[in-house]
């Protein structure tokens, strides 16, 4: 059950009608994440939804995105960002059998996606304190500083998301993650 107030998206008011109308649009409904967030404070959702624009043109791709999505959710055990990442990671191309295994820190057959989600996960286990040679791994899997720097700020948007749900223990709207 959650733990914040989350109203009925169809009683929403003020700026958050324009917001769910938004998603509804483009995902076919406002999950129960999006739906928190804007009943409370309409502002971090604009904001969290301009992040993820502005990370669409980034130097990763909406695969790679979801890598780090999927392998940091993992790492905080977020249910409910593992449950839609999950679908999100199989609309970007990765099968299921990959996604367990990136989450799960174990060869998914891309050896580059393997050590993305190895960086992700290295800076969420150590709070962003690793060694020079984890930084080198990434590089020598050959991802670019500009792209490790999209990475740290595809991190800022799910550690959002993550702790949004882990302090709402929302309820799933997507079908579970395995």
């Amino acid at each position: 059950m959650s733990r914040l107030h989350t109203p009925a998206v169809a009683d929403a008011s003020g700026p958050a009608v324009a917001l769910f109308a938004a998603i509804a649009r483009s995902l076919g409904k406002v999950p129960n994440a999006y739906a928190t967030v804007g009943a409370n404070s309409p502002l971090a959702l604009e904001a969290a939804l301009q992040l993820d624009g502005a990370l669409a043109r980034s130097s990763l791709s909406a695969r790679e995105r979801e890598v780090v999505k999927l392998a940091v959710s993992e790492a905080v055990q977020c249910d409910y960002c593992l449950a839609a990442h999950t679908l999100m990671g199989k609309k970007s191309g990765l099968d299921g059998a990959a996604i367990l295994a990136l989450r799960h820190g174990q060869p998914s057959g891309d050896r580059r996606l393997d050590a993305l989600a190895a960086f992700a996960r290295a800076l969420t286990e150590t709070r962003g304190t690793v060694p020079a040679a984890t930084v080198d791994a990434v590089k020598a899997a050959g991802f670019t500083d500009a792209q490790i720097v999209d990475t740290l700020l595809t991190m800022s948007s799910i550690n959002f998301t993550n702790l949004l749900n882990r302090v709402n223990d929302t309820v799933l709207d997507f079908p579970a993650a395995d």
